[in-house]
């Protein structure tokens, strides 16, 4: 009964193995043994639970009617599997992450975008020791800004310093 029910939710460990950090490993080992332990001991168990042989207690038991009662009582015991309430909420969660992950990939391929196309910028351009100044002015327009604020060198304002 119990070896089924276990089956059901199966860990994917070679996945979970590679998301373990070194400093972790014997505690995942620890964890993985436990759960192979407890996994072992649930399949040994039968599907159904064993049900007493009535017959037998009938021409046993002295009081007329007892094992009637018992077995009536054993028949309409129903012990109820506790109900999920977690699932629904991890599923949630775990859609919400995949959002996220696709909005965080899609801002790092913007990133990467960006940056290549400055990279690219700044590899196709003079040699800085070539540059004149005002070569150098018209490339990196920030610094003109700050000479036209500031003419005297260290061109920025002093009470900054």
């Amino acid at each position: 009964m119990a070896g089924r029910r276990v089956g059901k939710s199966v860990v994917d460990w070679a996945a979970f193995v590679e998301r373990v950090p070194p400093n972790q490993k014997s505690q995942f080992n620890s964890l993985k043994g436990k759960f192979d332990a407890l996994n072992v001991r649930m399949s040994q168990m039968p599907e159904q639970a064993a049900t007493p042989n009535w017959a037998a207690y009938k021409k046993t038991v002295p009081v007329a009617g007892l094992v009637d009662k018992f077995e009536k009582e054993f028949s309409a015991l129903k012990v109820p599997y506790p109900a999920d309430t977690q699932s629904d909420h991890i599923n949630k969660q775990e859609k919400e992450m995949d959002v996220m992950a696709a909005d965080f990939v899609k801002a790092s391929n913007e990133r990467i975008a960006k940056y290549t196309q400055e990279f690219n910028k700044l590899e196709s351009m003079i040699p800085f020791e070539e540059l004149t100044i005002e070569e150098f002015d018209e490339m990196f327009t920030e610094g003109k800004k700050m000479k036209e604020k500031y003419p005297w060198w260290p061109h920025i304002n002093l009470a900054e310093l």
